[in-house]
């Protein structure tokens, strides 16, 4: 009976590892290719760590009801449930247990026999098992006299109206979604410094036990980020050795990788050849469940035939980034796989970018579209995408962020029809950009202004028609889409800022007359003024009515041209807490409003919005193909570049 009793107890306990117990068998980290080897620990292995089981309660001596003692039962059987989800019911174990011998102990049970006995006892129990016929040094103390049901629930420690104290958990104890999701937030995608080790707090997870081993190793090879050649060589080395670490990969992010900075050039990394079209393709065929591929002009000369061939074939695949490819080798196999392998066949891709593939031919856009009938972001800024191809979007499409900056072969008739018509894009556009260099090209004339502005979806938070014919005619309609924008480019208008300016921002014609239609107030915290005529340093301090201003909240970024920027810096030069300050990144600049001087009833925004994913500045040129924090060339293209 007390082996009995002592299994039904085990099963209500948790096993408890000691720190000194659960020792690491080596170092499982990126750099040192990690794999699942480390906890595969098999029967009878004489080094694997022995759990140690405790339980300890105070209970109350008091005769229990048959209805109470079933009820009980049945409560901790319940929460027996969740906490022997993660039970290891293979492993051998053993019991042994020694009964008292101390004589009050053999009175006080006596004692308790008696009709009416309610005196409250303290009794400790300590169990421990062996593996492998190693016997634990630990006894248990237990009553012969406790057989019964009645006295096993009485066994749990229970307050004076029978309720269930909640045992403590451990982290091991949580599913393996949770432990995910915890140590998502504990990963470092990029670290700050190029040379520092990536994910150096993820990898001293891997050391703890062998339930956190597990997560942390799949939060490790979710997301793989490629920072050098070196890196991607001990990748491979890693799915050579245990080839289902390849289905956990779901993201292949070479966004960062550079060999700038390591005394090597380009020539003399290839004599070292890690990075090949050979282990590239390996690699992919060894990611069944990849949803991610993320690449640009550092790797275009390794995406041959057999890459893409193998890349677009997997079934999984989502988000596709190939951003500034134009080299010649990737041009000819590019084309071959989607007009060859691909031709006439759907696609299940979400999100392809081709920013900037400027070499791509017109009738290679006219092939691709037509097949991606689940697109969602589409980026084929500054390439020769033509109409033809921007109306052969499969009408099953929605398309959500579109890019068409600096396309000179689309002409603005398309794209009105496009984004006022057809299905994919009439009515769930969020970020759409129509920015256009104006001493080239300009994509809108005024009449299709007219009619492209009021057709826009309620669902628009962010456009761009920099390099339009903009003039005055066409305020009404963007002071109506203010109201529910966040992002305005207006890049070249024809617009005084006394006036036009000030009227889309719902600005009062002085500072002392209020607002004619309060519930048309701007939503606006980004706008673009570059190039405008009448936005001067002068005219931006001077103005009867400021755009500084706090009536002109929530608007925190104004972007501006050089010579704007450069003239108000050097005037700010002596102003220690300026109201307004300047921030340049490359050929950009902006004028930024201090947090220091906002409102006390003003909430400072971080920037973050889900449909910019994972970027916090305002005024991206490029589309993000997943949801992660800016950085490396993906950087350079979003904020850096005109």
């Amino acid at each position: 009976m007390a082996g009995t009793f002592l299994q039904r107890i085990l099963s209500r306990t948790k096993m408890v590892t000691t720190n000194n117990d659960r020792s690491a068998n080596g170092r499982t980290s990126m750099e040192d290719s990690p794999d699942r080897s480390s906890h595969n620990l098999q029967k009878g292995d004489r080094d694997f760590p022995r759990p140690k089981i405790s339980f300890e309660g105070t209970t109350e001596s008091k005769r229990l009801s048959s209805h109470e003692s079933n009820t009980y039962t049945m409560h901790n059987n319940r929460k027996q449930s969740y906490a022997s989800v993660r039970e290891e019911s293979d492993v051998p174990q053993s019991f042994r247990t020694r009964k008292a011998s101390n004589g009050s102990d053999a009175a006080a049970d006596q004692q308790a026999q008696q009709p009416g006995y309610v005196a409250k006892s303290t009794k400790r129990l300590s169990l421990s098992y062996e593996y492998e016929g190693i016997l634990a040094n630990e006894s248990a103390v237990v009553d012969d006299s406790d057989e019964s049901p009645q006295a096993l629930s009485r066994t749990e420690s229970h307050d004076s109206e029978g309720e269930v104290k909640a045992k403590n958990t451990t982290i091991e104890d949580l599913p393996d979604e949770i432990l995910d999701l915890i140590f998502t937030l504990v990963q470092i995608d990029a670290p700050p410094d190029i040379y520092q080790m990536p994910r150096s707090h993820l990898f001293s997870c891997l050391l703890v036990s062998k339930s956190v081993h597990a997560a942390a190793l799949r939060v490790l090879y979710k997301h793989i980020s490629i920072y050098r050649s070196k890196t991607f060589h001990k990748l491979v080395t890693s799915l050579e050795r245990d080839a289902e670490l390849g289905k956990l990969i779901q993201t292949l992010d070479f966004s960062h990788y550079s060999q700038m900075g390591y005394g090597k050039s380009r020539g003399q990394t290839n004599i070292t050849p890690y990075l090949t079209k050979d282990t590239l393709t390996a690699t992919l065929s060894r990611t069944p469940l990849l949803k991610a591929f993320l690449v640009h002009e550092h790797l275009d000369d390794e995406l041959d035939l057999s890459v893409l061939s193998t890349l677009f074939s997997i079934p999984s695949l989502q988000a596709v980034d190939l951003t500034s490819c134009m080299s010649e080798p990737f041009v000819t196999s590019f084309t071959a796989a989607w007009t060859n392998t691909l031709s006439h066949r759907s696609v299940p891709i979400r999100r392809l970018c081709l920013h900037e593939c400027t070499t791509l031919k017109p009738e290679v856009f006219e092939t691709i579209l037509p097949q991606l009938t689940q697109l969602t972001h589409l980026d084929i800024a500054h390439t020769r995408v033509n109409d033809k191809a921007l109306m052969a979007l499969p009408h099953t499409a929605r398309i959500t962020h579109l890019n068409l900056e600096r396309c000179t072969q689309i002409t603005g008739d398309a794209v009105v029809r496009f984004l006022t018509q057809h299905p994919a894009a009439r009515d769930t556009m969020v970020w759409l950009n129509l920015n256009a260099d104006a001493s080239r090209y300009r994509l809108l004339s005024e009449d299709e202004l007219d009619t492209l502005l009021p057709a826009l979806p309620p669902t628009l938070k962010a456009l761009n028609i920099g390099g339009a014919r903009i003039t005055a005619r066409h305020v009404p309609a963007l002071r109506l889409l203010a109201t529910r924008l966040e992002e305005l480019g207006l890049k070249g208008a024809n617009l005084s800022l006394s006036a036009d300016i000030t009227d889309i921002l719902s600005l009062p014609r002085d500072k002392n007359s209020p607002l004619e239609n309060p519930e048309m107030k701007s939503s606006l915290r980004y706008i673009d003024l570059t190039d405008i005529k009448s936005v001067t340093q002068m005219s931006l301090s001077y103005s009867p009515v400021s755009i500084k201003d706090n009536g002109s909240l929530p608007l925190e970024v104004i972007e501006l041209g050089a010579n704007v920027l450069t003239e108000i810096a050097r005037r700010n030069k002596n102003v220690k807490d300026p109201d307004w300050t300047v921030k340049e990144l490359g050929r950009r600049g902006w004028y930024v409003r201090s947090p220091a001087h906002l409102p006390t009833n003003v909430k400072l925004d971080d920037g973050y919005r889900r449909w910019k994913m994972g970027a916090r500045w305002w005024g991206m040129r490029k589309i993000p193909m997943i949801e992660q924090e800016v950085g490396g060339m993906y950087g350079y293209f979003m904020f850096k570049r005109n």
